[in-house]
């Protein structure tokens, strides 16, 4: 029996747990995939899997439903992969290991998957379902939304016949999203000289900062690991002597760094004068936040005397100029709706490997000019910093479609359900519903969802009651839908 077996739904939440028990990291979707394929099978179910392992899968209409336009449910099959810094979790072959506490659903240490599982566990309790009426279902389930939206960018939409797409993969309930910001990654690439040095080796480690979706809490002005190490070693930089032996922080470019760590190696004699002012400065930087950051740690510790290969003074000086100068966080805010965000980019991932200190940002707007424009300030950062670039992973925007059928029905069904009126949004975050309107022009797309907080962070929680409730909604609007 499983952790989850007696919670309502039912239905859903036994796919919600196979789902946990298959490690589904984006770029590692093949295992995730084929688990597709083979509920598709036993449920005599017609299915497509095609060459990068998005899985298609079709359900006739149930009687009185048999003629009626099939009803696209879409959701992303891959998962942010995060956890905390003592976790030995594996996430390539580790099943997730689920808790129960209260009304919550989570995963100890690391990220729970309800981004997007939960949308794919309510698509599987539909298809297996035989006593729940709606029109023909046509399940898109793709790769690696993650980073990049591979998936959906491969998607062949021809095999598709319906233009009714339901989105579910938004994470507040009572909120509709009918529109979303387009993006891309960035990556920086800083090309490392390095240089035989001696001194005493020491450790700068930052943790314990919340983290969270960089497109839907980047307004938050949570703290950035990557950012903060930067201003520190900045400062650091200006009173003392050091060089960089490497610098790593954050998980994935859409996830607002929780932790970062800096090796160096400085001269003996100001050893004790560098701890005691990175002890001033985690002093500073708490009361900066004003308890918004309630378990940031900022530490430094000596590790001894060493020679060892480092970064030179001149490699040191320009990654830690990068990294504190370029853009980051909120850039502007929408000109029209002036509590969402138009345009902003994350500092998701700093990497030193052998040759380079590797920098990825996830660069979002609403508006096209505005995708240039943020481009164009970290070329101008990476060509100051001898750096090369590589873009990856465009995706469009998802504009507002003001002739929308399934809208004004959605709205008005969860109203009448509810007893209140839904909130109808853009959101600052990327969806795949940019992709699928641009390949397919004639979807008429809606995005929902149950309660999920903490996305992206091993906080990340399901909320059970909201799922329970989103649930029955979906039932309802498919049920209109003939």
């Amino acid at each position: 029996m499983g952790i989850l077996s007696n919670i309502e739904p039912k239905e859903v939440f036994q796919y919600f747990e196979e789902l946990s028990m298959v490690p589904r990291s984006t770029f590692h979707t093949k295992k995730i995939s084929d688990f597709c394929v083979e509920f598709a099978k036993s449920h005599n179910l017609e299915y497509i899997q095609d060459e990068v392992n998005n899985v298609i899968i079709k359900k006739p209409g149930t009687a009185g439903y048999e003629n009626s336009d099939p009803v696209i449910i879409q959701g992303h099959l891959d998962m942010v992969a995060t956890k905390t810094t003592d976790s030995d979790h594996d996430f390539e072959n580790d099943p997730l290991e689920l808790f129960v506490d209260g009304d919550l659903i989570g995963a100890k240490n690391t990220t729970l998957g309800g981004d997007d599982g939960i949308a794919v566990a309510y698509a599987m309790a539909i298809l297996a379902s035989t006593d729940i009426p709606h029109p023909p279902i046509e399940a898109v389930f793709t790769i690696d939304e993650e980073i990049g939206m591979g998936g959906a960018n491969h998607l062949d939409t021809s095999v598709l016949n319906g233009k009714i797409c339901l989105n579910i993969d938004s994470e507040i309930e009572g909120v509709m999203t009918v529109g979303c910001a387009g993006g891309y990654i960035y990556d920086t690439f800083i090309p490392i000289e390095w240089s035989e040095e001696s001194g005493t080796k020491m450790t700068l480690s930052l943790s314990g900062l919340l983290g969270g979706h960089s497109g839907g809490e980047i307004q938050k002005q949570l703290g950035n690991a990557n950012k903060i190490m930067a201003r520190i070693l900045y400062a650091l930089g200006k009173e003392y002597d050091f060089n960089l032996v490497n610098i790593n922080g954050g998980n994935a470019a859409n996830v607002i760094a929780q932790f970062n760590t800096a090796q160096i190696i400085a001269d003996s004699s100001q050893v004790q004068a560098i701890t005691d002012a990175v002890a001033a400065l985690e002093t500073t930087i708490i009361d900066e936040f004003a308890g918004q950051e309630p378990t940031l740690s900022l530490k430094a510790s000596v590790e001894g005397e060493a020679t060892l290969n480092a970064f030179d003074a001149d490699t040191t000086t320009r990654v830690i100029g990068f990294l504190y100068g370029a853009i980051d966080g909120v850039q502007c805010y929408d000109r029209a709706f002036p509590t969402a965000v138009e345009s902003s980019l994350n500092t998701g991932i700093v990497e030193t490997t052998e040759d380079t200190v590797k920098v990825k940002f996830q660069v979002r707007s609403s508006v096209a000019t505005k995708l240039t424009d943020m481009q164009n300030k970290l070329d101008l950062a990476t060509d100051l910093a001898g750096a090369s670039r590589e873009i990856s992973g465009a995706y469009p925007a998802w504009a507002y479609n003001a002739d929308s059928v399934i809208r004004p029905k959605a709205l008005a069904l969860y109203k009448d359900m509810f007893g209140t009126e839904p909130t109808v949004e853009t959101t600052h975050g990327g969806l795949e519903c940019g992709i699928l309107f641009g390949k397919k022009p004639d979807l008429d797309i809606i995005s929902f969802g149950p309660d999920l907080t903490g996305v992206h962070t091993y906080h990340e929680r399901v909320h059970i009651a909201s799922t329970q409730r989103m649930w029955d909604y979906l039932k309802e609007l498919l049920k209109s839908c003939k």
